[in-house]
């Protein structure tokens, strides 16, 4: 059980509710200051302006709403900006979205009921999805419209996700016994403003990014192994001579997971030590870029997904709303705190990082693909007959159109403000939009390490090299030939590719 206390919410928390169902509930500290939050804003709201409550929105804010208008304003509210269209977003992210509401309304700095808070834990304990579309937020009045189609969801209306089917809530609710979202005050607002769809996506890209930076490592060992690489490339003393944590983390963790293995060599005995008297070496001095620079590669991307963690769970453990309810202190602040930009601006640099990861994974991949650079394996790693079959001349195809659409998603979304709203939001984060497109550059990488990885084991039967791999290597050589077995012929292999690419993203293959 997950408890959702008061800004406390982890990175292992997230994942073990997100990825192994963990249930969550709240902790008796959270339920008293979501009442004290309510009862506070419930007398302090009476006779003065505060908006959201008894205003209209945006700018139409001078409107003055009447009492008896005051709980219909939410619904409208709700439902005019249930809006959204394009693709739904997949259950894993709107679960963390889920996730990242229920959390930053438990703060108590929304006023809002209990039951706003309650039905978020009994959506996430039942595995309900609501239906939320891609399009629709600009990231300003944080994710407005896709957090609209969470608070419809709330007040029992709307579509859900629940058991694959998309079928009306109303149904869903009734079946489960979930009771909606009371609205009193203000509900509809704080469910609506807030960061926490681009945040949830956002996430999860991070959790992603995290574990293709580990299938990189690993599969950069691998081929280290394959071409009986020296060690000094990712040694202590080259790497330390670097300030950089992340490099030297990387070389760490390859000199680790190669130190048993029989095919890694010391430069010392083999080009030190023995007088050669060719004129043109015949032993390679050094290799590529794309092995004797993983370190360097691979430590830049590594810092940037640390970081973008970081700052994911601090935004979670945010709040996120507007007006600001400070019971403590006896006063509501209104201001920004709902703009996307943190979450924006590092989605940019997570998906400018996860690009270049799959650039490297492209270049190691054409080595392998090419004899006249790896001088040891057939052309596209062929195992069957030279002319006649194809090997993984095909799959290069894909994997390098892959990287280049990375490579032009990697512009930034952060810059494209455009003012909307009647110019109220003059300048917007397009937050969402940049956990989007950071998502699809992250899924497209995990397309690019699947052909490589395969690739690789294909490579290591062709040279009969898998009895002295490391025991890293070899456990990932095992898992990916469990799903893809050695083949010299040619067959459509699409589904195997799917299938490794889905393997992948669902598990680790060297922990970081």
């Amino acid at each position: 059980m997950v408890k959702i206390g008061l800004g406390a919410l982890t990175l292992a928390d997230i994942e073990k509710t997100v990825f192994k169902t963990e249930k969550v509930d709240l902790s008796e500290e959270a339920k008293t200051v979501i009442n004290d939050s309510y009862t506070f804003l419930s007398e302090f709201s009476k006779n003065k302006v505060i908006y959201g409550i008894n205003t209209g929105f945006g700018p139409m804010a001078q409107y003055k709403i009447s009492e008896e208008e005051q709980k219909d304003l939410q619904y409208n509210l709700i439902r005019s900006h249930a809006s959204g269209l394009g693709n739904i977003l997949d259950p894993v992210y709107v679960k963390a979205s889920m996730l990242a509401r229920l959390n930053t309304l438990s703060l108590g700095y929304s006023g809002v009921n209990i039951s706003a808070v309650q039905v978020l834990v009994d959506l996430l304990n039942n595995h309900v999805s609501p239906v939320i579309f891609e399009h629709g937020g600009v990231g300003a009045s944080g994710d407005l419209v896709q957090l609209a189609h969470l608070a419809l969801v709330m007040i029992g209306e709307g579509e859900v996700v629940y058991n694959n089917q998309r079928r009306p809530t109303s149904e869903v609710f009734a079946e489960l016994g979930i009771t909606p979202m009371s609205i009193k005050l203000r509900e509809g607002l704080a469910v609506m403003n807030g960061t926490s769809v681009m945040t949830g996506i956002g996430i999860i890209n991070a959790i992603y990014a995290q574990r293709a930076i580990e299938w990189s490592v690993g599969i950069s060992a691998m081929i280290c192994e394959m071409v009986d690489s020296y060690d000094d490339y990712f040694s202590a003393e080259l790497n330390s001579t670097k300030k950089h944590s992340g490099q030297q983390y990387i070389a760490k963790l390859m000199r680790e997971g190669m130190a048993d293995s029989k095919y890694i060599r010391k430069r010392e005995k083999q080009l030190y030590n023995t007088h050669i008297e060719e004129e043109i070496i015949s032993n390679k001095v050094q290799e590529y870029y794309s092995l004797r620079c993983v370190p360097q590669i691979l430590g830049a991307i590594y810092e940037t997904i640390i970081e973008a963690q970081k700052l994911l769970v601090e935004e979670i453990n945010s709040a996120n709303d507007n007006p600001i309810v400070d019971a403590k202190n006896g006063n509501v602040f209104h201001g920004g705190n709902f703009h996307g930009d943190y979450v924006s601006f590092e989605m940019d640099k997570l998906k400018i990082a996860t690009t270049k990861l799959s650039m490297l994974a492209e270049r190691q991949l054409n080595f392998l693909m090419n004899p006249q650079l790896n001088g040891i394996l057939s052309p596209f790693v062929n195992l069957g007959k030279l002319g006649f079959n194809f090997g993984m001349q095909g799959v290069q195809f894909t994997a390098t159109s892959t990287t280049a659409e990375n490579q032009m998603l990697s512009n930034p979304m952060y810059v494209h403000s455009i003012p909307n709203n009647n110019d109220n939001q003059d300048i917007v984060s397009m937050g969402a939009n940049a956990a989007l497109c950071a998502k699809k550059v992250i899924e497209n990488t995990f397309e690019v390490l699947a052909i490589e990885v395969i690739s690789i084991v294909q490579a290591l039967d062709y040279l009969k090299k898998t009895e002295g791999l490391s025991a890293q290597s070899k456990k990932i050589y095992d898992s990916i030939r469990e799903i893809v077995p050695e083949f010299s012929g040619d067959y459509p292999i699409y589904n195997d590719l799917r299938k490794v690419k889905e393997f992948m993203m669902e598990n680790s293959s060297w922990k970081v």
